[in-house]
């Protein structure tokens, strides 16, 4: 990667590679860049390569092969990945926090260890403890605290330093409905306050919601990249979900199994020959079917199921989603994925005699 090309954006990956042990391959030469100031997304299932991408921009880990450049630093340049550091705050999917410390000591012990003065990092703990509606609780124990409350005090930590980058790993999972919303209110306020946001997540509302712009990653290759609104145009209209059979079951047979299944496969193949048909697949939900205008198509799909003898228990037209996108791109959705963590973890099944997932 050019030295120029590491200037433009404050994040610019090229080629980048990364094969644990056993040959497993995390991430399989991905590009994409991220604008100073931008709210970049990675979305995608477990197992995609989301976190190896995010650890490797972090310096937590090493990469194989590529080019990375994080705050106009080139990571192949060793004294470059202290440098580096200094500009990053990294918040992961495990809250390692301390229980026996309050809210307020654990942020003061933060600002102690980025070589704060005490009494600066007491100043900045108070910023921040307010930032993420936290003061009221600051002289409690953080093993007291709700999940959301300790999501919202580890976020308040990485930003201790002031980074000029945020790295969140997948950073409401588990959470309760409020406290994402929660979580979402402090993110959007630091966006507003200049900080580049790098945020994984394999919830289709959080990227739509918070993303400027995301990338769909998938087994270790971006899939497809752009904002959420340009992701869900290229669709090309409206979409057509059909459920087939009496119990209105998905692709996976329902209770008449194999032959529910049949079904399924005859209807895609119907609908996939039909001029106003734009594309089709079978997902979670039953056969999913994009058509330039929904409310005009709907009839004409209604009755060639109904001329073909196949038993509709639903039919609803509705607008693409991000996993619309997701299932156009890799042939199914994200909540059917099965991954199983990072490919770390994976490297680790051919050593206990575990056959890999696939």
């Amino acid at each position: 990667m050019s030295q120029d090309n590491i200037r433009d954006s404050i994040i610019a990956v090229q080629d980048l590679v990364k094969v644990y042990p056993g040959d497993v391959k995390a991430l399989s030469g991905i590009n994409f860049s991220v604008g100073r100031g931008e709210f970049f997304g990675f979305l995608g299932p477990n197992g995609a390569g989301k976190s190896t991408t995010i650890k490797i921009l972090s310096t937590l880990l090493k990469k194989t092969s590529g080019s990375v450049g994080v705050s106009g630093f080139n990571l192949d340049d060793g004294p470059s990945t202290k440098e580096v550091r200094k500009t990053i705050g990294f918040a992961m999917q495990e809250v390692g926090l301390d229980d026996l410390s309050s809210g307020m000591d654990f942020l003061v012990m933060q600002g102690l260890l980025y070589k704060l003065s005490r009494k600066e990092a007491a100043k900045r703990a108070d910023e921040l403890l307010e930032l993420v509606s936290l003061t009221d609780v600051a002289k409690r124990k953080v093993g007291t605290y709700s999940g959301g409350m300790r999501r919202r005090i580890d976020l308040a930590g990485a930003l201790v330093h002031r980074p000029q980058i945020l790295f969140l790993d997948e950073p409401t999972t588990g959470l309760d409905p409020q406290s994402r919303l929660a979580i979402w209110d402090h993110l959007n306020e630091l966006h507003r306050q200049g900080i580049t946001i790098l945020l994984t997540t394999q919830m289709m509302d959080e990227a739509d919601q918070l993303c400027e712009r995301l990338a769909i990653i998938d087994h270790g290759e971006i899939v497809a990249e752009g904002t959420p609104t340009s992701l869900k145009n290229e669709m090309g209209g409206d979409l057509v979900r059909i459920s087939i059979g009496r119990d209105g079951g998905g692709n996976d047979g329902g209770s008449d199994g194999v032959g529910n299944q049949e079904l399924y496969e005859r209807a895609l193949a119907l609908v996939s020959s039909q001029s106003y048909v734009t594309g089709s697949a079978v997902g979670d939900d039953g056969l999913v079917v994009n058509v330039k205008d929904g409310d005009a198509s709907a009839p004409n799909l209604l009755k060639l199921m109904v001329e073909n003898n196949i038993e509709i228990a639903r039919l609803a037209v509705s607008k693409p989603t991000l996993d619309d996108v997701f299932l156009k791109h890799t042939g199914r959705t994200i909540r059917a994925d099965e991954g199983g963590g990072d490919g770390y973890g994976e490297s680790l099944r051919p050593m206990l005699g575990l056959r890999g997932r696939r």
